[in-house]
């Protein structure tokens, strides 16, 4: 075998003969390197063939599918755990909200607050133009959203509660305070204080107040308070008694019907008897009496004053 080496540069060129085994390893390399390529590119393919995984290769596998279902499973289970515990929370802020709306119509009330204006049965009314600014909420920022109005509806409900703790306290302290007239027509007939008598005619003391008015016209309670009488009396006839607390009690006398019994809370205005002229009574009229840490005081002045 004879290999000629050719000079480019200078165009010279070079034979170069070959005999005995140098021939025999040169004809190996040469036919045996197609081969080798060959058989690496095979075994090269077969690797990257799904098709030819051995059998630990597929254990391999059905281990990693077996350990990503049971994350899976463990991260729903999270997810609904705390699907629950926000649907908990909502429930509970939609309870408060509604304990809200109940404390507010009550303040409302009791303040004699305009109601169309203090609505609670319909939706706050809100707006403003179209912001260009948005940004959706990340689950963090929504579960920190949620507690900050938990927060705000606590607070909320402290302050409203406070507010009708103190408004109930007022509306009671009106209710209880003692003025104006119990009959609504009628004409004082007899004042408090020394007069004669209108069986001997001797100089006697009258301890309250007689308002002459109609047969049967309504008695009304001046003030709030419990009713502690509701019967016949000596020398009073049909007699009601109101006690109003704060040392305050007002007698009513000579009724024609009790409408009030004994232990019921009566309202300030409310009607609890008719006038009438049992008892020692010489016409239809009502004796008023107002009683101030057990002594009895001249009705004039609780008649005559003005509520502030």
């Amino acid at each position: 075998m004879k290999i000629i080496l050719v000079d480019q540069r200078h165009g010279r060129s070079r034979t170069i003969v070959l005999k005995g085994w140098l021939k025999s390893i040169l004809s190996l390399c040469l036919l045996g390197a197609p081969v080798a390529l060959g058989f690496l590119g095979y075994q090269l393919a077969i690797s990257h063939n799904p098709a030819n995984f051995d059998e630990q290769a597929a254990i391999n596998w059905e281990t990693r599918l077996l350990e990503q279902g049971e994350q899976l499973d463990l991260i729903r289970e999270q997810s609904r755990q705390e699907l629950e515990a926000l649907t908990r929370r909502l429930a509970t802020m939609q309870a408060q909200l509604l304990r809200l709306d109940a404390v507010g119509e009550r303040v409302v009330e009791v303040a004699e607050l305009d109601e169309e204006e203090f609505d609670f049965s319909q939706p706050v009314a809100v707006g403003g133009p179209e912001s260009n600014y948005s940004v959706d909420y990340t689950v963090p920022q929504f579960m920190d959203a949620i507690e900050q109005l938990e927060s705000q509806l606590e607070d909320r409900q402290q302050q409203l509660e406070i507010l009708e703790e103190v408004l109930i306290g007022r509306q009671v302290q009106a209710e209880a305070k003692v003025d104006g007239r119990p009959v609504e027509k009628g004409w004082i007939s007899s004042r408090f204080g020394r007069r004669a008598d209108p069986f001997t005619g001797q100089l006697a003391y009258h301890p309250g107040i007689d308002f002459s008015s109609e047969q049967g016209s309504d008695i009304q309670a001046v003030a709030g308070g419990v009713v502690t009488w509701s019967a016949q009396k000596s020398g009073y006839g049909l007699t009601v008694e109101i006690n109003h607390g704060n040392g305050y009690e007002t007698r009513y006398a000579h009724a024609e019907q009790l409408l009030v019994e004994v232990g019921d809370i009566v309202k300030k205005g409310e009607t609890i008897g008719l006038v009438g002229s049992t008892g020692r009574s010489t016409g239809p009229h009502l004796h008023f009496e107002v009683f101030k840490n057990g002594r009895v005081v001249d009705p004039a002045s609780y008649i005559n004053r003005t509520v502030r």
